[in-house]
């Protein structure tokens, strides 16, 4: 076997015994007794709480709590971790409380070395979401979580849009997708007796039911949602193509915009596309696009031209007074 994995046989017997001399692991292992004192200082370098006891009824032993932990990280494997936990914070995972628990326990299990330069490359680590999603969805979130993996019926309250009015709803739901700051569930719809995406900011009230269903075998939530965003469920505010043209400093500075960065589908030099909720059409989209002036066009829709020209008469005609 290979060093690594004399190491985790080492381990693996650590684990199932409550102590064990250094004898009893060569003969175990059939290995010579001055290996055996190699690998355990390896896992101890490596961060292994492992206590070494002299005396008649000495021998190694682990801590007890590393005991709940079945595995063990390098450096660049915990790192790696702990960076992939702050995105997932950051974009509403919704076992938050737990994920952080974990990353704290991680870290208990590292020596003072590795604590040390794990903490140097968190320092200059950080990410920022600029539409994390309201703290309320959590619980939402984790119970449509659960139902994805137990296939059971959910029933919800659901709002069809801004300021709309609200509709029941029982749904199967096929799983959870998160694109472009917002949470998706991909669910079937009893309603419209098909497979539809809903927003989960946009759940009002969610109950469990006893109900359960079969997934479809090989579904994915994530090539549903990509290639169905022209065609939402009744009551999803309707995603408009938009196409900008421009020049590069232009186009950069709309795609950092919150309200572009969230909808860029696909960007050349000079033209972006975007998808955009159909009303915000003709509130926001329009007066921060006529802030750019003559450096920037739209190619399309006609509606989103028509609204420019629309504001820009109006200005004309009161600053003109």
């Amino acid at each position: 076997m290979s060093k690594a994995d004399n190491m985790l046989a080492i381990l693996w017997l650590l684990k199932a015994n409550k102590r064990m001399t250094a004898k009893q692991l060569a003969d175990s292992l059939e290995m010579h007794i001055r290996t055996v004192y190699r690998y355990i200082d390896a896992l101890c370098a490596s961060g292994v709480p492992i206590v070494a006891d002299s005396g008649h009824n000495g021998g190694y032993s682990l801590l007890e709590h590393f005991k709940e932990s079945p595995l063990f990280f390098d450096l660049e494997e915990q790192k790696a971790l702990i960076h992939a936990a702050l995105f997932a914070q950051e974009a509403g995972y919704p076992y938050g409380d737990v994920l952080k628990q974990a990353v704290t326990k991680l870290k208990r299990y590292t020596n003072e070395a590795q604590r040390s330069e794990i903490e140097r490359h968190m320092v200059g680590f950080e990410v920022v979401n600029p539409s994390a999603p309201p703290s309320n969805i959590e619980g939402f979130l984790q119970q449509l979580e659960q139902s994805v993996a137990s296939c059971t019926t959910q029933h919800m309250v659901y709002q069809k849009g801004y300021g709309l009015d609200e509709q029941e709803r029982s749904i199967d739901p096929y799983g959870l997708v998160h694109w472009r700051g917002k949470w998706y569930i991909i669910a079937h719809c009893h309603l419209r007796q098909s497979t539809r995406s809903f927003r989960v900011d946009r759940i009002m009230a969610l109950n469990g039911t006893d109900s359960v269903f079969e997934r479809p075998e090989a579904f994915s939530a994530r090539s549903f949602l990509l290639q169905n965003l022209k065609r939402q469920s009744e009551g999803e505010d309707q995603l408009i193509p938009i196409v900008i043209k421009g020049n590069l400093q232009a186009l950069n500075a709309l795609c950092e915009m919150w309200l572009f960065s969230e909808a860029l589908v696909d960007r050349s030099v000079d033209t972006g596309r975007f998808m955009i909720e159909n009303h915000l059409l003709q509130t926001y989209v329009p007066y921060h696009l006529l802030s750019f002036g003559t450096r920037i066009q739209v190619l399309e829709p006609l509606q989103l031209q028509e609204r420019l020209v629309e504001i820009a008469g109006q200005l004309l005609q009161h600053h003109s007074r």
